[in-house]
């Protein structure tokens, strides 16, 4: 596949996550071609900043919104397009779920963090959500 324009290597995305009693759950997703399970990310969109890019790919991909992190749990890389894309993660408490959404072919589903890596294939992603986890969880 022929390398794209710079800025596609620029992304962002979301943990998207929710308390009950007590207990936390992570919203993940299957990819395009439903081979694995993954968080909403995309391109960061031109004239975005990357936690508005990364709010408005919960919605296209996961058909969720709520309000997300000013600041990144961290970055992680991943090779594709002939590149090395970039991705700033943010976390995102669920406000909102949709019963439709624009890519809706998309599965869906809610995990508590314990359970993460029985989903999660890409080792770096995987390292950012348990960063994440012991963030929320104060450990």
């Amino acid at each position: 596949m022929s390398k794209k324009p710079d800025y596609f290597y620029n992304q962002s995305a979301v943990i998207p996550y929710k308390i009950e009693n007590n207990e936390i759950s992570i919203l993940i997703i299957t990819s395009a071609k439903k081979k694995r399970w993954v968080i909403p990310k995309g391109i960061i969109e031109d004239g975005m900043k990357p936690s508005e890019s990364a709010l408005k790919e919960a919605i296209e991909e996961a058909g969720v919104s709520g309000n997300v992190a000013k600041q990144p749990v961290g970055i992680y890389k991943y090779d594709k397009w002939g590149g090395t894309c970039t991705v700033e993660v943010f976390p995102m408490e669920v406000k909102k779920v949709f019963e439709r959404w624009d890519e809706d072919f998309r599965d869906r589903l809610w995990i508590k963090l314990s359970e993460v890596e029985n989903y999660i294939e890409e080792n770096d992603l995987l390292k950012l959500i348990q960063k994440f986890s012991n963030e929320i969880n104060g450990s």
